[in-house]
């Protein structure tokens, strides 16, 4: 039983860390330099969401048909260009953030949102999981009126399905600042490696149907 309980633990902490401490290398650019900022054609639009590890967040959106560009960053602090060991220590304000470029022609707002509130738990204060901290707070940032007040409706909505009141914050949107480029893509070029992907991502996918 002692050995049981000890390998859960080991376990637990394992996961824990693993969104915060792992940093594989992506080859096509240096790993630690800011990723490019996303580009938004003519026509398409853009929406900023925090759920908690922008890797899974990430991973989800790039399966929704019509999403253009998924970009991980940091939005909502007071520092100019945060690292992400700045934004880990939960001092600078900023939230763990997915930018998503879509077509709303292919894909509405209001669509987004519902896999949002699916995606996670916004009842969880600053808190998804092992993931704990205000970066990891549940937050929609609109860019418009419009964006607003269909992220409210859209919250409205979504209360009805949760016992617990929602805390996600629906705020104007700031400054977004491009991750590191070694958290872009990240599922997809780690899914093999980091324990956090098989563990926690994987199941995500695929409580919502989606590839893995």
């Amino acid at each position: 039983m002692k050995l049981t309980a000890v390998f859960f633990l080991a376990l637990a902490s394992m996961l824990a860390i693993a969104c915060s401490q792992d940093k594989p290398m992506n080859a096509s650019a240096d790993p630690d330099a800011p990723a490019p900022m996303p580009k938004v054609p003519p026509g398409d639009d853009v929406i900023t969401l925090g759920a908690g590890c922008f890797w899974c967040t990430e991973a989800i959106f790039q399966q929704q048909p019509g999403v253009i560009s998924v970009t991980t960053g940091y939005m909502g602090g007071t520092l100019k260009n945060p690292t992400y060991e700045d934004v880990c220590t939960g001092d600078t304000g900023h939230a763990e953030v997915s930018q998503i470029v879509f077509d709303p022609k292919k894909i509405s707002l209001e669509k987004l949102l519902d896999v949002f509130w699916h995606a996670h738990d916004p009842t969880s204060l600053n808190r998804q999981g092992g993931d704990v901290g205000t970066q990891y707070r549940s937050a929609i940032f609109y860019n418009t009126e419009q964006q607003r007040e269909i992220a409210e409706k859209s919250k409205k909505e979504a209360s009805k399905i949760f016992e617990d009141p929602i805390v996600t914050e629906i705020t104007k949107a700031g400054d977004f600042w491009p991750a590191e480029n070694y958290h872009q893509d990240y599922y997809q070029l780690n899914k093999g490696k980091n324990p956090y992907c098989t563990m926690v991502i994987a199941p995500k996918l695929k409580k919502l149907g989606l590839s893995q």
